[in-house]
């Protein structure tokens, strides 16, 4: 229900940012769709470990329940990774291109540009304090990022559980079943994620 609320403030606020960087001058949706796949694939790994705790294969559970959490930190490095890139964003203009075809952002940039300099560069980062885009967006994807390191943790500690006697089996696994529906949760909440704010944020018509 939180999420539904992040989400609808997102929306609510979407376009309303009165200076840049706005969607389209950030965003990568190769290297996002990379990570979703990834988180995706994940679920996917988290079903095989479900059945192997079904069947009693305590090894091959171990070892699709720790291929969930490896790609849980993985998704959560590319998350680090497409922040750092956002803060440090740099724009370089082209001095000698007509503004009409410069993006917003670009004319911004362009405006520094001096008689006879062919190119102007000049960071542009976006942090939460930026815009209203940038308060939105990091508030969402940070929150969701909090979850799936919680996820994390969780799915780590019944790893080295399963290595106790007793403590995770076919016959005691609702902490684990809990731990399943809590990661396609985080994992549903994220397509819904990448759908309004990176798909809708790029590509207007989509």
């Amino acid at each position: 229900m939180f999420f539904g609320s992040l989400i609808a403030t997102y929306l609510v606020y979407k376009g309303r940012s009165l200076s840049g960087p706005l969607p389209i001058d950030v965003f990568s949706i190769p290297t996002t769709s990379v990570s979703t796949f990834v988180l995706l694939m994940s679920s996917m790994s988290m079903v095989m470990a479900y059945a192997a705790l079904r069947r009693n294969r305590m090894k091959t559970f171990r070892i699709w329940l720790a291929s969930t959490a490896i790609m849980g930190m993985t998704f959560l490095a590319f998350q680090v990774f497409e922040f750092y890139a956002f803060v440090n964003h740099e724009v370089v203009v082209d001095c000698t291109v007509p503004l009409e075809e410069l993006t917003a952002l670009e004319r911004t940039v362009a405006a520094d540009c001096q008689p006879g300099q062919h190119e102007v560069e000049k960071q542009v980062g976006l942090t939460p304090r930026t815009n209203l885009f940038g308060t939105t967006f990091f508030t969402l994807t940070g929150f969701h990022g909090a979850h799936v390191t919680i996820g994390v943790i969780w799915l780590l500690s019944l790893y080295f559980l399963s290595f106790k006697k007793g403590m995770v089996t076919p016959e005691r696994d609702l902490d684990f079943d809990l731990a399943a529906l809590y990661w396609h949760f985080v994992d549903i909440v994220w397509i819904i994620i990448f759908t309004v704010v990176y798909l809708f944020g790029v590509f207007p018509g989509f």
